[in-house]
């Protein structure tokens, strides 16, 4: 039943997730919390069915582990911490989880899920789930009965998220409630529904997270894996075997049902074929179970299992063998030009993500890993990703220091400020002092019509976004764009650099830089293609 309720809360957040993402208080075209969610959902679920053992406590653990590497984005590392918590308390449950137990599991991942944010901001998915949690020890002593507890639970999580915009000014100004707080509800009505067995459970991970690329055939070479990274291998063994001659009571139902084992056991699962012989390819660390499933269709004939593991310890070996440099710099962006900009600017390691595509903890500890260096530098660029950069820390072999830029312009600026030659304090101290010194401000387009910072907008006017409010609109992105240096530039500014993407053309950034280097003249005006999503630029100011 554990099993089953978070395999139903990640399919319920799922369907749902694009109404929460909605609920993002700027109208802007990057309001992902119900995508960061409920990829951190689907991981966990990816986790739990894959676990071929009912054991509770394995079950907390792949619920836990699948959690934290799926994490993404403030909202889906809460998230994760407070699986984390239940799942630590659930943990110590033998074969049976009470009302009490359940109400222990709530106090506990609120407690986790706090710990995990510098300054908890009331307001939000943390309230919804302190709620919830203190209200839960209440209503374990009046009852017994999971479902009557489940749905107390979620009228009291209902009631504190309408109250969300009485708490948080920025969501009763916007006139929406919480997003992660309803992304959280909703998890929760999946508990509940597979509790009432009201839902069943049929989840595909390939479509949500793994996409074959438009134009490949469905062949076999497609499900091989690169076998340069080992850390990359989450299962040893790549097994293929033919089943033939099937037994006379094999139905076609019957391969359906082979192929679902299979892909609860492994991946890169590839059955193919009809009664007469099914071909079979799947990466599984227990291959003996994968040929027992087989044997109950017919025989198994040509079996061959390599263990990947094994073919890729000497290349690990090698790469670990390597003398590691001091230092490493690792970045995330989006954007073909502004990968090229921070490539040479020496950063090792790319992560294409941003706005509406907040890497993983795990896609973060992983290139971190590819680094031959014992301290590495992660330059966020995003505030929605500092969470899961903190939290790659736990995953990664290496000694991560993240540096909280919230923007590209503050990590080119960190990134510029590097010393090699510096002690580690006095590095991250200049980088720190760098990323301050950068004002900010990017265009963009509204995504829905609202009221907000003094203006009235209609889906797709172009707004230009200071530090934290919007300070223009208009028609046309240039002239939204010059409006926004007027309100930004000082007298201490002498540097104004535009980053153009999305549908911005390089004729129109140097129009637009010689009208801003004419009227500033004592600024330097200069313009570099980005190819960021999203925004049409993205101007920094030092």
């Amino acid at each position: 039943m554990l099993r089953k309720m978070i395999l139903n809360g990640a399919k319920l957040l799922d369907s749902n997730k694009q109404h929460v993402d909605s609920l993002n208080v700027f109208p802007v075209p990057d309001g992902d919390t119900g995508t960061n969610m409920s990829l951190t959902l689907l991981s966990a679920a990816k986790e739990v069915t894959a676990c071929p053992n009912n054991d509770i406590s394995v079950l907390c653990e792949a619920i836990s582990k699948g959690a934290l590497r799926g994490a993404r984005g403030n909202s889906g590392v809460i998230t994760s911490q407070i699986l984390k918590g239940m799942a630590v308390e659930l943990a110590v449950c033998a074969e049976e989880i009470t009302v009490k137990d359940l109400s222990r599991a709530l106090v506990k991942g609120c407690e986790v899920a706090y710990k995990a944010v510098t300054k908890p901001q009331e307001g939000t998915i943390l309230t919804v789930i302190r709620v919830m949690s203190e209200q839960s020890v209440k209503f374990a002593k009046r009852t017994n009965n999971v479902l009557d507890f489940f749905n107390s639970i979620l009228k009291v999580g209902e009631e504190t998220l309408k109250q969300t915009p009485e708490m948080l000014p920025v969501l009763k100004k916007a006139g929406v409630v919480d997003a992660g707080g309803r992304g959280l509800l909703i998890v929760f009505q999946g508990f509940y529904n597979s509790l009432m067995g009201q839902e069943e459970v049929n989840l595909e991970f390939d479509d949500s997270i793994k996409k074959v690329s438009e134009g490949k055939t469905n062949n076999y070479e497609q499900f091989h894996v690169d076998l340069t990274e080992l850390d990359a291998i989450e299962f040893a063994y790549c097994t293929e075997f033919f089943v033939i001659n099937l037994k006379p009571a094999t139905k076609e139902s019957d391969i359906d049902d082979f192929r679902d084992k299979l892909m609860a056991i492994g991946d890169c699962v590839l059955v193919i074929g009809d009664l007469s012989m099914v071909k079979v390819h799947v990466h599984t660390n227990n291959p003996g179970q994968a040929l027992s499933y087989a044997l109950e269709l017919g025989e198994i004939d040509r079996i061959k299992i390599e263990n990947m593991l094994e073919q890729n310890r000497a290349l690990l070996a090698h790469r670990e063998a390597e003398e590691l440099k001091p230092y490493g710099m690792v970045s995330v962006c989006s954007g073909d030009g502004m990968a090229a900009i921070f490539k040479d600017l020496l950063v090792d390691e790319i992560i294409e993500g941003g706005q509406t595509m907040n890497p993983s903890a795990e896609d973060i500890a992983n290139a971190c890993d590819k680094v031959p260096a014992n301290d590495i530098f992660v330059f966020p660029n995003n505030k929605n990703i500092i969470l899961a950069a903190e939290q790659a820390k736990e995953i990664s072999k290496r000694n991560i220091h993240v540096v909280p830029t919230v923007n590209v312009p503050q990590g080119l600026a960190a990134v510029l400020s590097f010393n090699p030659q510096d002690t580690l304090d006095n590095i991250l101290e200049s980088m720190e002092e760098a990323r301050q010194s950068v004002r900010v401000g990017s265009v963009t387009f509204a995504v829905r019509e609202t009221s907000v910072d003094g203006f009235d907008l209609k889906e797709g006017d172009i707004i230009g976004l200071g530090d934290k409010q919007i300070m223009a609109k208009g028609n046309n992105p240039e002239a939204v764009a010059e409006e926004l240096v007027s309100k930004l530039v000082d007298d201490d500014i002498s540097t104004i650099t535009l980053y153009y993407g999305h549908t911005a053309t390089e004729e129109n950034a140097q129009e637009l830089v010689g009208k801003l280097a004419e009227k500033y003249d004592m600024c330097d005006v200069d313009a570099h293609y980005g190819g960021q999503a999203l925004y049409y630029y993205i101007i920094a100011l030092e």
